[in-house]
């Protein structure tokens, strides 16, 4: 590994760690109803939580601020790449700093540094860099998390199953359809995708208690104000 590329990486994580530390819910919620999300509910900085306390329209604010933090800061990684004109296993796309991105993304959405580090769980966000990465993996996993919402109503469920699922997605589709790249590569990139899962799945370690209590809270437009 280079300097050029360790510098790349260095400074996308910097970047996407700046970027995730802009928390959508938190903004919605001061600047519109004048109340800090973290503070209502099931005091969560995120999406459900909005819906729940603040209503359809402040949630749809924070599912485009939080989709777009992720998307920008894989871009903006990706184009830190290519003027620094670093690659790795001869993709120009370099899908790994992707996920370093998208790593550094989720550990500022959940320990923001302008929020005094009480964030949100990064489902969102971690969701959101598959746009950039690849795209067919984001339709998947929507799909996953649709699926097992509609069966279930458990929105935590539905975002810790998906996210389970994400390292084999992420290795299938690699496999499919770059069968060129080293096998390292591809388990690389796999890793890295097993490490976002993770970190969202111990976030929700707390709703994975109360679903195994029975008491965890179904989802449901009606609860919105």
């Amino acid at each position: 590994m280079n300097v050029m590329l360790i510098l790349a990486i260095v400074l996308s994580i910097v970047v996407s760690y700046l970027l995730g530390s802009i928390n959508s819910a938190i903004i919605v919620g001061k600047l519109i109803k004048h109340q800090d999300i973290r503070t209502l509910g099931s005091k969560n900085a995120g999406l459900t939580n909005t819906l729940r306390c603040f209503g359809k329209g402040c949630a749809l604010l924070t599912l485009v601020g939080d989709l777009a933090k992720g998307i920008i800061a894989v871009f903006i990684s990706k184009c830190i790449c290519s003027l620094m004109d670093v690659s790795l296993a001869g993709d120009e796309q370099l899908q790994f700093i992707g996920y370093v991105a998208g790593i550094a993304a989720i550990l500022g959405h959940v320990y923001p540094l302008y929020y005094g580090f009480r964030g949100g769980k990064g489902v969102l966000v971690g969701v959101s860099v598959f746009i950039v990465i690849d795209w067919r993996a984001f339709i998947i996993m929507i799909a996953i998390f649709a699926i097992v919402l509609a069966l279930s109503k458990y929105v935590s469920l539905s975002s810790i199953i998906s996210s389970a699922l994400c390292p084999l997605v992420t290795f299938g589709i690699q496999l499919i359809r770059f069968p060129e790249r080293p096998m390292w590569y591809v388990l690389l990139n796999t890793c890295m995708a097993a490490v976002m899962a993770i970190w969202v799945i111990w976030m929700h370690r707390s709703n994975i208690q109360r679903l195994r209590d029975g008491c965890e809270n179904k989802f449901s437009f009606h609860k919105s104000q």
